[in-house]
């Protein structure tokens, strides 16, 4: 058997090596093996691993964050197998900080009840998870490509069979694994690496698999923004007691949620957002210097040093944050198992819409996924040979084949930013699809290989964000600022057969 994993962060690594017990496996990745989403995350895992924790509270947490569209399956899928993933990382090599007993040190973040955030390295939680599993790539005999783009997938009599690699190889298999992470770049203020530009979800919905809730983006709330650049600043500091103020040095968030800075991450972002156009403001102030200098520097290394490099010390003030593209809930829908419509094509990670995360996601619940669904995926090759059943809800078939692309990757993101950013409105996104349609494809071979990816996901994006006429999680639509019953549903998109 042959399987081809495309992607090498933590769902794709974690599949490679469960794959590679049992098959012939080749693993893409897009750029270098550390240029990933994983290894950017700071503040950890979460999971029910606490004598006082459930994997039913996780799931009640989970639910009430996600807006009314978290599918309950997916939830209890994932917070259920929640502690064995994590059993699993640690066998793989990785070192979770320990309290002083040697159990699990646990942070608290935003949406959840209790504590039960897993981190390593203080605030590295993510190198150190992408480094545990590369090492363990070394030891197996797994084919494994940087610099790899995938234009295209290969479907034959309605199967999808492998990939076009590099635009001129082929690459055949018996089942393909998608887990090309998030769609953050797209966007010019992101926190997430360059290469995270949609491209699982584009590959899927040409090869004709059903694509579900592409408007849900989610804004971190908390980014050091720079000219063209957003340090993430993790929510784990919140999480410690950190606080935001307005211009005037007022705290803002309680007028917005009773959980003020520990509110679900859509409700922190809109809030930001609205105090910042209170103020005329690009920008509030996040304060953590109330607590003791030499703690700060050890429990968030990472943060500590990338604030510093960038001017800002969070042991002497304030520093100041504004919400950055983040994190994807939309993408290639799948079943609990990873299977997408297609027979032969899987889906596991960021670019995968597993229901888990409804129309906002949880913090730290990013990982876990990665984790528990790219290991089912592999569960299910190995075992029956079916596809995921039709999601319910209305599917909307587009007859469009949108051959444009963007004449590069900087105008195709400063659209996104200022169309299609966190605060939405018809006049707005109509003119991004009007951009949209207006570009013609360049000249092969003068291109970056994946814009036409990252083009047709951004319509995608843009597409379905006119459609939903309210606001809700993530997607925050100014003509429509309050949820509608009407639209408690989700978000479908399928290519329409030739």
């Amino acid at each position: 058997m042959r399987i081809l994993v495309i992607g090498s962060g933590l769902a794709g690594i974690n599949a490679a090596l469960l794959a590679s017990e049992f098959s012939e496996v080749t693993l893409l990745s897009k750029g270098p093996l550390d240029q990933t989403n994983t290894q950017r995350a700071q503040g950890g895992i979460a999971a029910a691993v606490a004598a006082m924790d459930d994997p039913r509270l996780h799931a009640e947490d989970t639910i009430r964050a996600g807006a009314g569209l978290c599918d309950p399956d997916a939830v209890e899928t994932l917070t259920t197998d929640g502690p064995a993933a994590i059993s699993r990382l640690i066998q793989l090599g990785v070192e979770f900080d320990r309290d002083a007993d040697g159990a699990p040190a646990l942070a608290t973040e935003g949406a959840h009840s209790t504590p039960r955030v897993l981190h390593a390295g203080g605030d590295r939680t993510g190198v150190h998870i992408q480094s545990a599993l590369v090492g363990r790539l070394a030891g197996r005999d797994i084919d494994v490509r940087t610099d790899v783009t995938v234009s295209d997938l290969i479907v034959e009599a309605g199967r999808c069979v492998g990939a076009i690699a590099n635009g001129r190889e082929t690459l055949l298999a018996d089942a393909v694994l998608l887990a090309t992470g998030g769609a953050g770049a797209l966007y010019r203020t992101t926190t997430n690496p360059a290469n995270a530009t949609g491209d699982g979800m584009a590959l899927a919905f040409q090869a004709g698999a059903a694509v579900r809730d592409p408007e849900f983006v989610q804004f971190h709330p908390t980014a050091l923004v720079g000219a063209n650049s957003a340090f993430l600043i993790s929510e784990a500091l919140r999480g410690e007691g950190a606080v935001l103020v307005d211009a005037v040095g007022e705290r803002f968030l309680r007028g917005f949620h009773p959980d003020a800075e520990l509110a679900p991450r859509s409700v922190v972002a809109r809030a930001i957002t609205e105090t910042m156009r209170r103020d005329g403001a690009d920008h509030v102030m996040l304060d953590i210097s109330h607590l003791e200098a030499d703690y700060l520097r050890r429990r968030f290394p990472g943060v500590y040093r990338g604030a510093l490099d960038r001017g800002h010390d969070i042991t002497a003030g304030p520093i100041p944050v504004a919400p950055a593209a983040h994190y994807h809930m939309g993408g290639v829908y799948t079943d609990v198992d990873g299977r997408t419509t297609v027979p032969g094509l899987y889906a596991a990670g960021e670019c995968a819409s597993t229901g888990a995360h409804g129309a906002n996601r949880v913090a730290s619940n990013s990982l876990l996924e990665a984790a528990v669904f790219s290991s089912r995926a592999i569960n299910a090759i190995r075992g029956e040979p079916r596809v995921a059943s039709p999601p319910g809800g209305e599917m909307r078939t587009v007859h469009w084949r949108f051959e444009g692309c963007a004449p590069s990757l900087e105008s195709l993101q400063v659209t996104m930013n200022e169309l299609v950013g966190i605060s939405r409105n018809e006049s707005a996104l109509r003119e991004a699809l009007d951009r949209f349609d207006a570009w013609s494809s360049p000249p092969m071979g003068s291109y970056e290989p994946s814009l036409p990816l990252a083009t047709l996901s951004a319509r995608l994006i843009a597409e379905a964000a006119l459609q939903r006429r309210e606001s809700r999680g993530s997607h925050l639509r100014l003509d429509f600022p309050e949820e509608d019953a009407a639209w408690q549903r989700h978000s479908l998109w399928q290519l329409a057969r030739e």
